[in-house]
């Protein structure tokens, strides 16, 4: 009696987390359209590309975030709005000389915190609005398309590191734009008391 009990009363498994295969990547896909078009419409960012504040090369470095900050949420999955805040911020001032000093960098951690959440469940709905909204104000998908394709090939050829066939298969893909440069990405210290270190480039 005890043992039946006992097997009825186990603790549902977290939405999402046992998902198969195939919706665990469309979940993550999601994810990570929402997250490029977070960043993509920051103003902050937006502006600093515009005026190249990173450089002749700030269009590549706007791509070279967006991976890295998947890369970064990958590794740590559980952070929350104010740990991916100050991401944002330190890479904002490393690459682009901009010390973002409104409420922006925490709207935009905040969204994408939502998003991972929605997506997690299988919810695209907002990612998908985001999209629409994206492609009304003239926004390029057919470009984010090619960079997530790239993206989702690097990744397959990862899992498959020793197949000597699917390197063969993969050498088409230098006609996609490089999403993420081989750079590690800036991770902001925190001091003992929570304080974040800000050092501030050379100009």
């Amino acid at each position: 009696m005890d043992s039946s009990a006992g097997s009825s009363s186990q603790v549902a498994p977290t939405p999402g987390r046992f998902l198969p295969l195939l919706a665990r990547k469309q979940c993550q896909a999601h994810f990570e359209l929402g997250l490029t078009l977070a960043l993509y419409t920051w103003p902050s960012l937006s502006l600093a590309v515009t005026n190249n504040w990173g450089g002749p090369d700030s269009e590549e470095k706007r791509q070279w975030f967006v991976g890295a900050t998947i890369d970064v949420l990958k590794e740590n999955p559980d952070e929350d709005s104010e740990w991916i805040e100050t991401f944002l911020l330190q890479v904002m001032l490393d690459e682009f000389e901009v010390n973002v000093d409104d409420e922006s960098g925490y709207d935009v951690a905040e969204q994408i915190v939502k998003l991972r959440g929605q997506c997690a469940r299988g919810e695209f709905a907002e990612v998908l609005e985001m999209r629409r909204k994206w492609e009304a104000k003239g926004g390029k998908s057919a470009d984010l398309g090619k960079m997530f394709e790239k993206r989702e090939r690097r990744e397959e050829d990862d899992e498959t590191d020793g197949s000597e066939d699917d390197e063969e298969e993969d050498v088409d893909m230098e006609e996609a734009p490089p999403l993420v440069r081989v750079r590690e990405p800036v991770v902001a210290e925190v001091d003992e008391d929570g304080f974040t270190k800000v050092t501030k480039k050379k100009r």
